[in-house]
């Protein structure tokens, strides 16, 4: 055999591992030898020394997509090199989010895109949305092809579906999982938001968790409220970090049991000045090993940026500079065990940073991720990568709802307490009509079955007083939410809504007030963030004008299925009572 060692290495499978060859990595020591150019010069630069933990004056030597230098040095040879001179500028790396959810109307490329003009770059993304809209076999593919984009995406694999579905145990197969957690872009088994079944004795689950940490991979918790002993329980069983802290002591609890704990500040729970200072309170000495999240936050949240937002918002509470930066990148890096790779600015990362004109603004005049420039003096520039959809299966609905499917004679409903919490009540009112009173808040709620085979028909209170009808493929599971007064008004929004592909339609007395079009399996949007950020604000004003007293519809519709919170949720099997977990009231066949 005339094996080349090229050939030995790509049967190891190092390559995908690596993404640098053996003859990449001879071209860019070749650089250091002085016998070949770098292609870009930074030079005169203050940059962030992580290892060091202090700012070094100094340049940056850049081939392709790495660095082959940082110091004090200047190349030899410099044939065809272009020299930046970046004098009074700060060079940080660019910023992580360790825990997006890219489908809260926004898609992964939308989001991803819109936040790298601010400087986050890297995201850990969830994977559920793929599960559930991919056929099994497409979701991993289509994951594996934004290995292409000049951004860096690295994923969970989710171990539950935090809702109770009709089919989970074919979702989340063993050998589904194990094909997830195989794969070098997935950092992470979770979120789990399943954990009191691990508590209780879900062998399969336990398993799971022990195959990712038999791979090296983190477990992320999901345990809002939990006690010191819980949080103990779930590290024996193997879970590693956490992000539910909403007190400064929930944080100190998963510190003392050697959680990593993950900061949030999110559009439901933007606790992240209020986490600092009660921190500061209890003598907390260093910020630098936690690390922070925006949560997969609703779209309008993002116009005050991503995670540049959360580094001033924690540099404004005091926290030192260095720390603030380290938050959002090199302990992330570090826990993800990315730190060798990205996350600092030192020889051998990938030449993704950030450009400031002040250490205490993150917000970046310039942005280079993987060697190119996504944003230059200001400017943002046009980007290659376009992932291919077609793996999403389009919302195609040949079928239609009349007056007959819609009859509520439920006993119980769902009260609504806040944007996503929803408690039980009994339904007093006579709800065989055709249309309910706006005297009060009680509507019809009803979730169909994206395919038309089920549904399940109550009613919600406190969701509004004055809508006639909002229809929604926009949920945790992809199934079509409908709410409102009318009868009529539901099905016309329904019709609207099948007509458009999937998306949230909201209609009144026969007349649309407002739609936002989710051509991506009616969960999410095509659209730029930026026009989706101004379709979010008007659905808000809209429903508030209706009689809506939250401020967060996306995650209202999003969570009405989610068993993951309290108290009632209405699901693929059903209304579910999450605390005796128990479904109270079971779907129905049309």
């Amino acid at each position: 055999m005339n094996e080349t060692f090229e050939d030995i290495i790509g049967v190891m499978r190092v390559e995908q591992r690596f993404p640098w060859k053996i003859s990449h990595l001879r071209d860019h020591s070749a650089i250091l030898d002085g016998t070949a150019s770098p292609d870009l010069v930074l030079t005169d630069a203050h940059y962030l020394n992580s290892s060091l933990h202090q700012w070094m004056k100094g340049n940056i030597w850049i081939y392709q997509d790495r660095i082959v230098y940082a110091g004090s040095s200047m190349p030899e040879k410099m044939n065809g090199t272009e020299i930046i001179q970046l004098k009074d500028k700060w060079i940080v790396p660019g910023y992580i989010e360790p825990h997006v959810h890219p489908f809260q109307l926004y898609n992964p490329q939308s989001f991803s895109e819109y936040a790298a003009t601010r400087g986050t770059t890297t995201f850990i993304q969830d994977n559920l949305m793929l599960l559930l809209l991919c056929d099994k076999k497409k979701a991993l593919p289509f994951m594996q092809q934004f290995k292409a984009s000049p951004l860096n995406y690295y994923w969970w694999s989710r171990l539950d579906s935090q809702t109770e579905l009709r089919n989970e145990e074919d979702v989340f197969t063993n050998g589904e999982v194990l094909s997830w957690l195989d794969d070098p872009s997935v950092l992470l088994a979770g979120e789990l938001t399943a954990w009191p079944k691990l508590a209780e004795g879900d062998d399969l689950l336990l398993s799971w968790v022990q195959e990712a940490r038999l791979r090296y991979k983190r477990v992320e918790g999901h345990l809002p409220g939990a006690s010191e002993k819980t949080i103990a329980k779930m590290t024996l069983f193997g879970v590693t970090g956490d992000h539910e802290s909403m007190t400064g002591d929930d944080v100190w609890k998963r510190l003392e049991q050697g959680l990593a704990a993950t900061l949030r500040h999110s559009s439901i729970r933007p606790d992240l000045a209020k986490l600092i200072r009660e921190l500061k309170e209890k003598q907390l000495h260093s910020f630098d090993s936690l690390m922070m999240t925006t949560d997969g936050s609703s779209p309008s949240f993002y116009e005050s940026g991503v995670m540049d937002q959360l580094i001033k918002i924690a540099i404004d509470e005091g926290v030192e500079p260095i720390e603030a930066y380290h938050m959002a990148t090199y302990a992330v890096a570090k826990y993800y065990r990315l730190d060798y790779m990205q996350g600092m600015i030192a020889t051998g990362r990938l030449a993704t940073l950030n450009i400031l004109s002040d250490p205490e603004n993150p917000v970046p005049e310039s942005v280079m991720s993987k060697g190119k420039w996504i944003k230059k003096d200001d400017v943002v520039q046009k980007q290659e990568f376009e992932p291919d959809w077609s793996s999403i299966k389009p919302l195609d609905i040949n079928w239609d709802i009349d007056h007959d499917d819609l009859q509520f004679s439920m006993p119980c409903g769902m009260n609504m307490v806040n944007n996503v919490i929803t408690k039980p009540y009994s339904v007093s009112i006579d709800a065989s009509v055709n249309e309910l009173s706006r005297d009060h808040d009680e509507s019809f709620l009803m979730l169909l079955d994206r395919h038309g085979e089920w549904k399940i028909c109550t009613l919600i209170k406190g969701f509004a007083s004055d809508l006639g009808g909002l229809a929604s493929s926009f949920s945790n599971t992809g199934d079509i939410l409908l709410i409102g007064k009318s009868k009529q008004d539901l099905i016309d929004a329904f019709n609207r809504m099948k007509e458009i592909g999937g998306g949230i339609v909201l209609t009144d007395k026969g007349k649309r007030l407002h739609e936002i079009p989710l051509a991506l399996g009616g969960v999410m949007s095509d659209q730029p963030m930026e026009t989706l950020i101004e379709q979010e604000k008007k659905l808000r004003s809209v429903l508030n004008d209706c009689g809506y007293d939250f401020d967060d519809p996306v995650y209202t519709l999003l969570f009405l299925s989610s068993t993951h919170l309290p108290y009632l949720r209405v699901t693929q099997r059903g209304i579910y009572d999450v605390k005796k977990k128990t479904v109270l009231f079971p779907t129905i066949m049309r």
